[in-house]
């Protein structure tokens, strides 16, 4: 009996060329409340959740974790990456790869740590209507990644066994949610993470980007 696998995608890094405009807007957010913070590691932290994200980088400046400091940090993000709209674009061969499945009959889904307040200028410019498309984002579940939430409420939209679902994501966050709830997981290096760094953290397959994934897409059980 054949196996048909689906795919759940991540969506900034993987899909859509946005890392570095939330690298900035957090960066902002962090230079207005007066948190000094290197670049490269807010770049390292990119992927997980607001929440965990923000909790992580005060306890690296060992600054008191307050709620409403958390709070006013995500708020200040989204109003500043919401600035950047305009510039993000998909990745090479997003789209393509996205109506490729589609064409093929193959389920996919799309999971992301962001709220859509954060997604939906990225989903506009692929294309999806979350509306006719199975988008689960941090708004949806209890825990965002590196927890397996996002990425199992993806699968219960589109059905079947975990075990036949493909996670794609640029993080090392994405495969280790993968890798928790028994998916395989597909790295791509649109995101800055080494291809070391995500086979380590258990990514089956590494690409350069969607449109390299595309061209090998038989490797990894998708049918052209």
């Amino acid at each position: 009996m054949r196996i048909e696998p689906h795919f759940l995608f991540d969506l900034d890094g993987t899909l859509i060329d946005s890392v570095y405009q939330h690298v900035l807007a957090w960066k902002r957010a962090l230079d207005a409340e007066g948190i000094e913070l290197s670049v490269w590691r807010i770049h390292r932290k990119i992927g997980m959740s607001g929440g965990l994200f923000s909790h992580q980088l005060l306890r690296e400046t060992r600054r008191e974790i307050d709620a409403a400091l958390v709070q006013r940090l995500r708020e200040r993000h989204a109003v500043n990456f919401q600035e950047q709209a305009a510039s993000i674009r998909p990745l090479p061969g997003a789209r393509e790869l996205l109506a490729a499945l589609s064409r093929a009959g193959v389920g996919w889904a799309i999971a992301t740590s962001g709220r859509m307040e954060t997604a939906a200028a990225g989903l506009a410019s692929l294309g999806v209507d979350p509306a006719s498309t199975p988008v689960v984002t941090r708004d949806q579940v209890k825990y965002a990644k590196p927890d397996p939430d996002l990425f199992l409420a993806a699968n219960e939209r589109l059905g079947g066994p975990i075990e036949n679902a493909i996670v794609v994501g640029d993080s090392i966050w994405d495969m280790l949610a993968a890798s928790r709830c028994r998916a395989l997981g597909v790295g791509l290096l649109s995101g800055g993470y080494g291809a070391e760094e995500l086979r380590q953290a258990g990514a089956i397959r590494v690409y350069e980007d969607p449109d390299d994934m595309l061209v090998h897409l038989d490797e990894v059980g998708g049918r052209r």
